[in-house]
């Protein structure tokens, strides 16, 4: 697989560091590109992307950008930054940059769109999402044969237009959907190294998904009814113990559809308790107004749950609590 036109669909804040660190580590190796809209759109176009980490110096790109995906050349790597509800809507802009070859990574929390597609685990090979793509224009127009899972464990935050801030050194999974360790995978994880992103290649991705999905099924939701940071989330015995009843029925749900989920909900509760004063990504949109990721997160353990005739009661709370928050917040 050759790799030299790079575009990063959604260049908020984790698309924002995929940009600026592929643009800074690689040079003139690769072409990057960014679709972003409003005044980070404009920041971008005006000084570049820039990110800060603490005890780090900042690194800083100059990179293409527009919000017309139209404008820019067939890619052979497409990166997208976009939340799971907000991706069916660039079905449309996504498909136009592709070609022959070309591969799509979705920097996803929770279930992606193409879950099902080569699944050998769940009896449920090749079934369809309508809970996260509607209409089916992810699977018609991209194809999931062109998908490379990917969960990120990173902390980020946009901080003022064309400024991203890190939390901590972050790491990422890449996987393919049928679990083969393919060239493609292998030729996107050396470029991507080379680039200072930190990448795990993976053969059982839906392990590594529902494992993350175990924590923000559950900390993402609560944190915004809460309105908490998760040190404060996780201080209180009451609020934790509803964090593990979610992160427990996550994990019947993954077990149930094939996932082996090593992980300790007990441990994975006391681990939380360390995360600091960090606000989640569903606190940080609740806080800015804008629409809150919840069906691809919880809204996803409830659907696969009856699915796989698994109970989620907590779940089910948790979820229609946070919709009836998002509505609200939505209409002030």
């Amino acid at each position: 697989m050759t790799i030299r036109n790079i575009c990063i669909y959604g260049a908020g804040a984790l698309g924002g560091a995929f940009a600026a660190k592929i643009a800074n580590g690689l040079g003139d190796e690769v072409n990057v590109s960014v679709v972003a809209r409003g005044a980070h759109l404009a920041a971008i176009r005006e000084k570049g992307l820039t990110i800060v980490k603490q005890d780090s110096d900042p690194v800083h790109a100059r990179v293409t950008a527009t919000n017309d995906p139209s404008e820019l050349p067939k890619q052979d790597l497409v990166i997208t930054g976009l939340k799971g509800h907000q991706l069916a809507e660039a079905a449309d802009g996504v498909a136009g940059l592709l070609k022959d070859g070309t591969r799509v990574i979705n920097i996803l929390n929770g279930i992606p769109w193409w879950y099902f597609h080569r699944d050998e685990q769940s009896g449920h090979a090749e079934r369809q999402l309508p809970e996260v793509d509607p209409d089916g224009k992810l699977w018609s127009l991209i194809g999931p044969e062109r998908a490379i899972g990917c969960v990120a464990y990173q902390g980020a935050e946009v901080i003022e237009p064309g400024t991203v801030q890190l939390n901590g050194d972050g790491r990422f999974h890449l996987g393919e959907p049928s679990g083969e360790m393919s060239a493609d995978l292998a030729a996107i994880s050396e470029l991507l190294g080379r680039a200072g992103i930190t990448i795990t290649q993976s053969d059982r991705i839906r392990d590594v998904l529902w494992t993350k999905l175990m924590g923000n099924a559950a900390y993402n939701p609560i944190s915004a009814l809460t309105r908490a940071r998760m040190n404060d989330m996780m201080a209180n015995p009451a609020v934790a113990a509803q964090v593990a009843q979610v992160m427990s029925e996550t994990k019947a749900v993954g077990e149930a559809l094939g996932a082996v989920l090593k992980d300790d909900v007990g441990a994975l509760v006391n681990r939380a308790g360390g995360y600091g004063p960090v606000r989640t990504s569903m606190l940080q949109d609740l806080i800015g107004g804008k629409p809150l990721e919840i069906v691809p997160l919880t809204g996803m353990v409830v659907a696969l749950g009856k699915l796989a005739g698994i109970p989620t009661p907590t779940c089910e709370t948790v979820l229609a609590l946070t919709i009836q928050l998002d509505r609200e917040n939505l209409r002030n």
